[in-house]
């Protein structure tokens, strides 16, 4: 079994053997050394962090944990909160780790550590939920703060100090995103956000340094045609301001991770030319369904590598939607392989940073049957791909029980996630399974959820026979209205993308 522990390189390359093996070019040697690295047979009720342990290399396999679920039990907890992202705790309702056995710990809490190696902090890590509205045990009555030094960081410290004790690995999310900045900055002249944003910068990471070991540096800093949003850092700062941001990063803590992660750019499908890496315009291909997104996620990455930014690792969301169309069309595996693959011949690691699969739109006359069904495949087909790239390292689940997810907040009811509202697994949980397995002995590295017949779109999205992955629940795309698209791009001017309206 490979050594998972905190004190692990997190820019390790993979060994000779192991490249060997995931560029289907099996050796004797790697054979052997494989068996050597990798335990024997699992148990079909083995957990995700069970499985991940056997896996021969390391994979991360994480979700994102919030404070009120994983300090309470579900009965502690009001009725009808309007959301759990953003609830905070009393200071005296947060119990001490090592006083408390795990036993009498939340169920919430007690499924994270027998499933999960990992944790990000959902919301709480974010610059506005420190020092504007989210004040917390400092005053539960207190209005948002406008004191640029304010920082609360009890309920990190707390979800941090807790994930420590129990040995989890920790992503901080994340230093600088527009959506979540405090609302003083358009108010600052140039020169102050620039000096603002280092600050954040250093007092956050300096503040977790050792025990927060990787971080979310920028999110979302894309439009959907794949060019820069204008937003409050671009406007003020100009657009080096994501370089920047990566250069004091690694200057407050050179030993950390520094991850650029951004949403809807988890699929590359055909292009017209090679300049975009390893995509292809082959006929087995399709177009990914942001392109644009995806070409400018991977040449921003390239344009930062190239000018020797610290950066170590690229994360792509993975907030699906089964019944979306257009701009929420789901990727197809092979689209996610040519992504995943052409970012990491930068040298970059990559991971699925937020991952969660909404099925209510689905077509009306689908049943829980089918919506299980495709919601298990995405899950396994998906992650059995991205895992199949070496460059590849980890999985995160933007939460992993339906009872608290943002999906029911932010977009509607739905079941996205792979535990129901009372911590069972569901099917999809079986399909996370699966994926990793297929990096265990005995699997079948990049397997398919339908087995041989669909092994072929591991590689291409269209088989010899025109059938195309997914096409069983996948949505026909509407016919156009004749008025054309609508003019304008609202991301461009900072409305996330995955506000816009589904289609379908």
């Amino acid at each position: 079994m490979i050594d998972d522990s905190c004190d692990d390189d997190l820019r390790a390359p993979l060994p000779p053997f192991l490249l060997d093996i995931m560029t289907k070019k099996p050796t004797e040697e790697a054979n052997r050394r494989s068996q050597e690295l990798c335990c024997t047979k699992m148990a079909s009720d083995e957990t995700l962090s069970s499985i991940a342990s056997r896996c021969c290399k390391r994979v991360y396999i994480g979700t994102a944990i919030l404070p009120k679920p994983l300090f309470l039990h579900d009965h502690q907890d009001q009725k009808g909160i309007p959301c759990a992202t953003i609830s905070t705790v009393d200071r005296n309702q947060i119990p001490d780790p090592a006083a408390t056995p795990t036993n009498e710990l939340p169920q919430y809490t007690q499924t994270i550590l027998s499933e999960f190696n990992s944790i990000v902090i959902e919301h709480h890590l974010k610059w506005g939920p420190l020092v504007h509205t989210l004040p917390g045990p400092i005053s539960q009555s207190s209005p948002p703060t406008m004191h640029l030094g304010k920082y609360d960081f009890s309920h990190v410290d707390a979800m941090v100090d807790f994930a420590i004790h129990h040995n989890l690995h920790i992503k901080g999310h994340v230093l600088i995103w527009h959506v979540t900045s405090p609302p003083f900055l358009e108010e600052m002249s140039p020169t102050q956000v620039q000096e603002a944003v280092k600050r954040h910068i250093f007092t956050t990471m300096n503040y977790f340094k050792g025990r927060i070991k990787m971080w979310d540096v920028v999110n979302e800093s894309l439009a959907s045609d794949g060019t820069l949003v204008e937003n409050v850092f671009y406007r003020k700062m100009g657009p080096d301001y994501i370089e920047q941001c990566f250069r004091w990063a690694h200057e407050a803590d050179p030993d950390a991770f520094l991850i650029y992660n951004d949403n809807k750019v988890e699929g590359c499908g055909a292009v017209e030319n090679n300049d975009g890496g390893s995509c292809s315009s082959d006929s087995r291909h399709n177009k990914a369904p942001i392109q644009a997104k995806a070409d400018g996620f991977y040449n921003l990455l390239k344009d930062l590598v190239e000018k020797g930014v610290p950066i170590h690792g690229a994360g792509m969301q993975a907030h699906f939607s089964a019944g979306g169309t257009k701009h929420q069309r789901p990727p197809t595996p092979a689209m996610v392989k040519r992504q995943i693959r052409r970012i990491g011949e930068l040298g970059l690691k990559v991971n699925m940073s937020e991952m969660d699969v909404r099925i209510s739109k689905l077509r009306a006359s689908a049943d829980d049957e089918l919506k299980s069904a495709t919601q298990t495949q995405i899950y396994q087909d998906i992650l059995s791909a991205a895992l199949s790239e070496p460059s590849f390292d980890g999985i995160w689940l933007w939460g992993f029980a339906d009872r608290h997810t943002w999906v029911k907040n932010f977009y509607y009811d739905d079941a996205p996630l792979i535990f129901d509202e009372k911590y069972q697994r569901k099917e999809s949980y079986v399909g996370v399974q699966n994926a990793l397995k297929t990096l265990c002995p005995g699997g079948r590295v990049g397997e398919m959820m339908g087995g041989e017949s669909a092994q072929c779109f591991l590689e291409q999205d269209v088989d010899e026979n025109g059938n195309v992955w997914g096409e069983g629940w996948m949505q026909p795309e509407p016919k156009e209205d004749g008025n054309g698209e609508k003019s304008g791009d609202s991301t461009k001017e900072g409305q996330p993308d995955w506000l816009l309206p589904d289609t379908n």
